[in-house]
């Protein structure tokens, strides 16, 4: 294994344990439901995303969740909840990267950060309505809401939480963005090749 494949490796493993622990500080938003907690774990991720590639960040956000599952279990007894966390990370980061690699710019990553908010809320409210809400329904062996009550949680419940959690999210990685521009870009030609995408 080269050097640069050891170093990406270890970076990554690195950023994973890092969104682990940012993940642990979640914490849940006023009238919105207690289980929706936002939490700032995939800025790590998004970093890992812009700096080695997409495969990379993506191995964050599964890593970060593996870790968690393992450490605080799940109240399903299946990791419903870590698998929506993971795919709202691939939603979320993924139109970042797409943009970010056109325009890497603090305009390219506002851009890209604005565009993965809308996906991550539109995705989630789809996905939630169709997969996650009634999974946890099944494995808690709760009645499971439907038709309008189930509409209702998604449009007063899933998407303002996704879209505040992406405007909390945006704002932090653009403050740090800005900061760590030169160290982003230093970080990125040092992995070109060769590069995880």
């Amino acid at each position: 294994m080269s050097k640069s494949k050891t170093r990406m490796l270890i970076a990554i493993a690195m950023l994973s344990s890092i969104s682990f622990v940012l993940m642990l500080l979640a914490f849940p938003l006023p009238v919105l439901p207690a289980y929706l907690k936002v939490d700032f774990s995939d800025i790590p991720a998004l970093i890992a995303a812009i700096t080695m590639g997409p495969i990379a960040g993506i191995l964050v956000a599964l890593l970060k969740n593996v870790l968690d599952w393992l450490f605080a279990g799940s109240p399903t007894g299946v990791p419903v909840g870590h698998m929506a966390n993971f795919v709202t990370s691939i939603l979320f980061l993924t139109p970042v990267y797409l943009i970010y690699r056109k325009a890497t710019s603090s305009k390219g990553i506002t851009y890209g950060l604005a565009c993965g908010t809308v996906s991550m809320a539109i995705g989630m409210s789809i996905l939630n309505y169709y997969v996650f809400l009634p999974m946890y329904s099944y494995f808690l062996n709760f009645p499971m809401e439907t038709g309008t009550a189930l509409f209702n949680s998604i449009i007063f419940g899933i998407l303002p939480f996704n879209l505040i959690k992406g405007i909390l999210v945006t704002t932090v990685m653009i403050v740090l963005f800005k900061r760590m521009k030169p160290l982003l870009d230093k970080v990125t030609n040092s992995f070109r090749f060769p590069k995880i995408n």
